[in-house]
């Protein structure tokens, strides 16, 4: 599942994400008739029009029954998990995954093999992933690849303030936020911000550019597929 973030603004991550579950074995089907999953609308409170969209999503995948639908953004896949119960009582999709919880926990991949050019990076984990119980496995596979420094700095588990609509009615506030991360990674030495949703990193990556900062960003499964050989 492509995601919009990711087909408006991220295509690359979609590549690395095929990239990815490929070299990790898995044979990758993707419905073109796929569009948003609701979430927008659903966080604004507009369920009604969430309904509409969710509808098309759940009919664009029901065909694949029972193959696994990987997303590389944890609030779709919250989304799918926990929102659809809500809008459609007794609609769940279990089957869906988080990518770095599918290679962790359904693959058993624990490290990552392959190499990057030196960085040092800071990881910023996302609400919605906590929200579906991950932990570290984004990290584990970063942090296992030759070349990547992983650092550490403070605050690291606050939001980055986005919130999707929060940011576009809570403007300063959610810059504010945002930029409060920003300058505890910076504090640390990060040359690369890293993270497993594209909400965040469109996000923080217009604050960096807005104030011209040091810091490169980049999708976790960037990394993933940086390091498998050509």
């Amino acid at each position: 599942m492509l995601t919009c973030l990711c087909d408006a603004f991220f295509g690359e991550v979609g590549i690395a994400t095929v990239r990815v579950l490929e070299h990790a074995g898995c044979e990758v089907v993707f419905d073109e008739t796929q569009t948003c999953c609701g979430q927008p609308p659903f966080n604004a409170g507009d369920w009604k029009a969430a309904r509409k969209i969710a509808r098309h999503c759940i009919e664009s995948l029901h065909p694949y029954g029972e193959i696994p639908l990987v997303t590389p953004s944890g609030s779709c896949a919250a989304m799918l998990r926990e929102g659809y119960p809500m809008l459609f009582e007794g609609t769940e999709h279990p089957n869906c995954f988080e990518l770095g919880e599918f290679l962790v926990h359904k693959l058993g991949i624990q490290s990552w093999p392959g190499e990057v050019s030196p960085r040092k990076v800071a990881f910023h984990r996302a609400c919605h992933g906590r929200g579906l119980g991950l932990k570290d496995e984004q990290e584990r596979l970063v942090r296992s690849l030759q070349g990547v420094e992983l650092v550490q700095f403070a605050q690291q588990e606050q939001c980055c303030g986005f919130g999707g609509a929060f940011a576009a009615t809570h403007g300063k506030l959610s810059s504010g936020i945002g930029q409060e991360k920003l300058d505890n990674i910076l504090a640390s030495g990060a040359e690369w911000l890293v993270s497993g949703d594209m909400g965040c990193l469109m996000h923080l990556n217009g604050l960096i550019q807005k104030h011209n900062l040091p810091l490169k960003t980049a999708h976790f499964a960037q990394f993933l597929s940086e390091a498998i050989p050509a």
